[in-house]
């Protein structure tokens, strides 16, 4: 498991497995959203199978799965309404964490400078700087 803090509230990481639900629960998570496609894994790492354990443990699952050109305003509105929704930590997960990066750093777009949004992200080791447009854009 690879965890990548993007603020204390937030976090990131490449897929899963349910083992880990565990430890995420252990380490103060409250929420898991899965930002990623069931077509992408097998079926014991698919949404269900998530869900299943993430909810066994006392966590909050949303899924949510996105394609980098599927990525939609609403897509952006879910996600934050399920970061808002959480009762504390949410981790949020896809194939790299890649595309949960890059809706974190939409959502924050407005209420964080760019710069400090563009600096968490590389921090976390994503490299999104190619984003600072469309973020400027919805700020």
């Amino acid at each position: 498991m690879d965890i990548r803090h993007l603020t204390p509230a937030f976090a990131v990481s490449p897929q899963i497995d349910v083992t880990d639900i565990p430890a995420i629960a252990a380490a103060g998570f409250t929420c898991v959203i899965c930002n990623r496609p069931d077509e992408e894994v097998p079926t014991s790492h698919q949404a269900y199978a998530m869900q299943i354990a993430a909810e066994a443990a006392g966590l909050t699952f949303v899924r949510l799965p996105i394609t980098h050109q599927g990525l939609s305003m609403d897509h952006i509105t879910q996600e934050r309404a399920a970061i808002d929704a959480a009762e504390g930590p949410v981790l949020a997960y896809c194939a790299s964490g890649t595309r949960s990066s890059i809706l974190w750093s939409l959502i924050q777009a407005g209420q964080m400078p760019t710069d400090d949004i563009l600096r968490a992200t590389q921090e976390a080791g994503y490299e999104l700087g190619g984003m600072r447009g469309q973020i400027d854009a919805l700020a």
